[in-house]
């Protein structure tokens, strides 16, 4: 006689819902991953001190809007794992735990607090323009508030550097990164999170 097979039961619709939105965040993940990596290999050095201006804190913006809280993080977080493991992933392919440690290593932290913030504030729920900017506008305030100190720390600069080398160069491009992570949102948010157009609203 065979053997009976084991019963196996069929999945439920919110069981298989369930399995494809892991799948595709997932996939989303890997694809923003990938986005910050390519933002940080685009990397202007700059005379003033060893903090380059990067795209990567871009990607890490929309990270958050587009991922939110849990994704957005698990993609920061994969992409710092990789650095850290040796891949050549930070800015102008530098990697290791030396970057991390390193006077640069307060700002590669502290995308994990921006990351966290936009994708908190946002979270799932209508997107506006006030809203994404409060968020935009608090992770970039949290960035700084981790890479500046860092930097001076570890380079044993006074205030006037710190703020010279870490914060001051980059305020108008945070400004352009801010709007244009904006109009994104406005433009592609709605979509990304509904598969249909929505409103959104101010």
């Amino acid at each position: 006689m065979g053997q009976k097979q084991a019963f196996k039961p069929t999945p439920t619709p919110r069981e298989a819902n369930a399995v494809k939105l892991n799948l595709r965040m997932t996939v989303h993940v890997a694809l923003f991953t990938a986005l910050i990596i390519i933002g940080g290999y685009i990397s202007v050095p700059l005379p003033v001190g060893p903090v380059p201006i990067v795209l990567a804190d871009f990607f890490v913006m929309l990270s958050g809007l587009f991922l939110g809280l849990k994704w957005g993080l698990t993609s920061v977080a994969l992409y710092l794992s990789l650095g850290a493991l040796g891949l050549p992933v930070f800015a102008s392919g530098t990697s290791g735990l030396a970057i991390l440690l390193g006077p640069t290593g307060g700002f590669l932290l502290g995308y994990m607090l921006m990351v966290t913030a936009v994708g908190f504030i946002t979270g799932k729920r209508k997107p506006s323009l006030i809203r994404v900017s409060l968020a935009l506008i608090v992770g970039n305030i949290l960035l700084y508030s981790v890479g500046v100190p860092w930097l001076k720390g570890v380079l044993h600069l006074g205030w006037g550097a710190a703020f010279t080398a870490g914060l001051i160069p980059f305020i108008p491009g945070t400004i352009i990164k801010i709007i244009v992570a904006t109009t994104l949102a406005r433009v592609l948010l709605p979509r990304f999170q509904h598969g249909s157009v929505a409103t959104f609203g101010q």
